[in-house]
């Protein structure tokens, strides 16, 4: 009896539980060969199907697609919630001129040469062109935060934001030549009013969503933890029901509903994490099977030379020309272009949006189906496998920090003042070899545990910190930015303090070590803060409030003791003109500070902006 050809439900579990186990053995296997896993994920479903051993009949291209669509809502839903602002923020231009012409340039030469080649229509090359002409968020997202290569974060956050918008612009394409060729619509101005009600509708519900949900999920008193990362999957499922309701697209509204939730940093933060990264990766696996499903190898071998022919094109020809067309005026270099360039990764997005002339019953549809889902095998193979190495070989790859063997979290089911983040000292932090009474850290924040190799390692004021450990720092989020600093490059490479913001500081701290992390001079060789306020308040009275100004910065005692001690003081930096042409720096928003490897001008403005002749 073949078990695989019952339709109760029964069996249907117990072949998916089966299609699971096999995923997730693959993913290991994949990592130790460095074979992508949407690659790996794909040939399992292929081996399961129809004309491999499972014997699996899959051919329900409707049902595929509705799979495919919900496993991309929760992928794109946890992609948001990680995007941190400051990513977005040092990319959203680049990536949303990558996101719209750039999908279009790519869409009509990928167009224009299949139709040549497969011998199509242009419309129908150019529907085929639009099918394949956008990266895929699953796939980025996958390679770019577990796939072994760790590269510079302002081309991170570019991929990362491209990918997760530029759907809207590949769906409209698609949806638009579908209904041109199949009668129900006609080339002209209702395409243009299709693209704008797709992007205004999806942005304006993402966004909304977003906010409302994050601001429930920061004052709700739902009792059971469990309940908060239902919540955020709930108000990213009806953000895209609610965007593809009123025409808009609902891949956009889920994304930036995630990236408004995530930064809002909603109670139980990190289990909302943790749970969105499992359903991503039971979506993953089952939507790259269930796609592996629908193909049949025979069909895939006939049209496999001209497929070959098409991901040539596209990945040699119409996406870098899309990429330095649209991002020369950015200052990337060409060596970061071309990276963007490679990074051109196709996955579920293309196969799920192929069925749509499967659907409409287009002539040729087969055709086209058959082509784009060898396309994508090929850039999951070609581009996903040799991405370290093209990192690495255009030099835009970092050092890749080791994950810590423990992590510690806050687990509270009310708003709480405080975060724990994970430093990581490499060769280059500032604060290696440093003993922790050295480190200058503000007032309230404390180093919790320090992790070397496989060693626990209870702090102390006497601990020195060495290249290679995880420090775990509990702090409040005003203070991020400064112990962001202690933990960063050198001085040449460290971005500037927030200005206008005031910092609480110990009394004690030493004004050399002050001076060694924060890149600021104070005109003093030893001694401590408070020793340094006092002398600079001469004859005036020590007192809290006082207050001593020493450009750029001022400080204020905020706590004596009671013997007349400064106990605690507020340092803020105080605001100067933003200079002419000003270009927006990288802020730290990742657990591992890193900064590019050039420093870049203002930088170097960073560094001279201390007058040593004001003190």
């Amino acid at each position: 009896m073949n078990l695989f050809a019952q339709p109760s439900i029964d069996h249907l579990i117990f072949v998916t539980g089966i299609l699971l186990l096999l995923g997730i053995a693959s993913n290991k296997f994949s990592a130790r060969l460095g074979v992508p896993v949407l690659f790996v994920f794909l040939m399992v479903g292929m081996l399961a199907g129809s004309e491999g051993i499972g014997g699996i009949e899959f051919e329900d291209y409707s049902l595929a697609n509705g799979i495919g669509t919900v496993a991309l809502c929760v992928i794109l839903l946890d992609g948001g919630i990680r995007t941190s602002y400051s990513s977005i923020r040092s990319a959203w231009k680049p990536a949303g001129v990558l996101a719209t012409v750039g999908v279009f340039i790519t869409a009509i030469l990928t167009g224009l040469a299949a139709s040549w080649i497969l011998e199509l229509s242009i419309l129908q090359g150019l529907l085929l062109g639009s099918i394949i002409g956008s990266t895929d968020a699953s796939v980025v997202f996958s390679v770019l935060r577990g796939g072994g290569v760790e590269i510079r974060p302002r081309l991170a956050s570019t991929l990362e934001v491209e990918s997760g918008s530029n759907d809207p612009m590949a769906i409209f394409l698609t949806i638009g030549l579908v209904e041109v060729l199949s009668g129900q619509a006609a080339l002209g101005p209702g395409l243009g009013v299709l693209f704008v009600q797709q992007m205004f509708f999806g942005a304006t519900v993402g966004l909304g969503l977003g906010w409302a949900g994050g601001w429930l999920l920061g004052r709700s008193q739902l009792g059971a933890a469990g309940l908060y990362p239902v919540m955020a999957t709930a108000f990213g499922l009806l953000s895209f029901g609610m965007a593809a309701e009123l025409g808009g697209s609902g891949f956009l509204a889920v994304y930036l509903t995630g990236v408004v939730i995530g930064n809002q940093r909603p109670i139980f933060h990190r289990g909302i994490l943790l749970f969105h990264d499992v359903m991503a990766w039971m979506c993953q696996i089952l939507m790259f099977i269930a796609l592996g499903l629908l193909s049949f190898p025979s069909r895939l071998l006939e049209a496999a030379l001209p497929a070959m022919l098409i991901s040539v094109v596209l990945i040699f020809v119409a996406r870098p020309i899309a990429v330095f067309l649209c991002g020369l005026p950015f200052k990337y270099n060409r060596r970061e272009l071309s990276f963007i360039s490679w990074v051109g990764l196709k996955g579920a997005v293309p196969i799920t949006l192929a069925t749509f002339p499967m659907l409409a019953g287009l002539p040729s549809a087969a055709i086209i189906f058959d082509t784009v889902f060898f396309v994508v095998l090929v850039s999951a193979l070609v581009q996903g496998w040799s991405l370290p190495l093209v990192a690495k070989w255009l030099a835009v790859d970092i050092p890749r920090r080791r994950e810590p063997p423990v992590t510690l979290e806050i687990s509270s089911l009310r708003n709480v003042d405080g975060d724990i983040v994970d430093y990581y000292v490499d060769e280059h932090c500032i604060a290696k070899g440093r003993k922790i009474s050295e480190l200058a850290l503000p007032d309230g924040v404390v180093i919790a545990l320090i992790v070397r190799d496989e060693e626990i390692i209870p702090p102390q004021g006497r601990s020195v910190l060495n290249a290679g450990d995880h420090v775990v720092v509990v702090l409040r989020p005003a203070s991020r930015s400064m112990v962001d600093q202690v933990f960063s490059g050198e001085p040449h490479n460290r971005g500037e303090l927030p200005q206008g913001i005031e910092f609480p500081l110990r009394g004690s701290i030493q004004v050399k070590d002050l001076e060694r992390f924060y890149g600021i001079t104070l005109c003093e060789d030893s001694g401590t803060l408070a020793s340094f306020i006092r002398q600079r308040l001469g004859k005036a009275e020590v007192k809290v409030d006082a207050f001593v100004r020493c450009p750029p910065v001022a400080f204020r005692i905020l706590e004596l003791s009671d013997g007349g001690t400064i106990e605690t003081l507020g340092m803020s930096i105080e605001r100067v003109p933003e200079p002419e042409n000003a270009t927006p720096e990288h802020e730290p928003g990742s657990d591992t500070p890193s900064s590019e490897d050039t420093p870049s001008e203002d930088d170097d403005a960073a560094e001279t902006a201390s007058d040593p002749s004001h003190c």
